[in-house]
């Protein structure tokens, strides 16, 4: 089995049985509304830090899927500012944790919007400030042209 989805030897071209899937999205669907039902009886405070809690874990667990192991303290104070949750006592985040949270909740709170041009390159300025990930000048990418 491979260790990434594109390491496959049908990659892109997947297929799947409907039947087989369907009913796994069923069971998901059904626990997610069972999920959405508690966290309704839940007070706002409680509500809240359930939800900082599942997007820091979110992030930090798709940075690990890439190989990136980020501090997931800096990630939850960068969530939590996102919120408009107090973050007294976190340690402030680092510009890169700052970016991959800013791209990662744009991505997962507008998921329905098109993905233009102009969003996956706002992307890219928060994933990379300098226009680039560490490589040498001359070796980077013209994306712009």
């Amino acid at each position: 089995m491979s260790k990434y989805i594109y390491q496959e030897t049908s990659w892109p071209g997947f297929r799947w049985d409907r039947h087989k899937l369907a009913a796994a999205l069923a069971a998901v669907h059904h626990e997610q509304g069972r999920l959405l039902g508690r966290m309704e009886g839940l007070g706002f405070k409680l509500r809240q830090e359930a939800i900082l809690n599942s997007l820091t874990e979110g992030v930090l667990k798709s940075c690990e899927i890439e190989g990136e192991k980020l501090d997931a303290e800096q990630v939850r104070s960068s969530v939590a500012r996102r919120l408009g949750m107090d973050v007294g006592g976190l340690r402030p985040p680092d510009r890169d944790v700052e970016g991959i949270v800013e791209m990662m909740l744009d991505a997962t709170s507008r998921y329905e919007q098109a993905l233009t041009v102009e969003r996956l390159f706002a992307w890219h300025a928060s994933l990379f400030p300098t226009g680039r990930s560490g490589m040498k000048a001359d070796q980077g990418w013209d994306l712009a042209g």
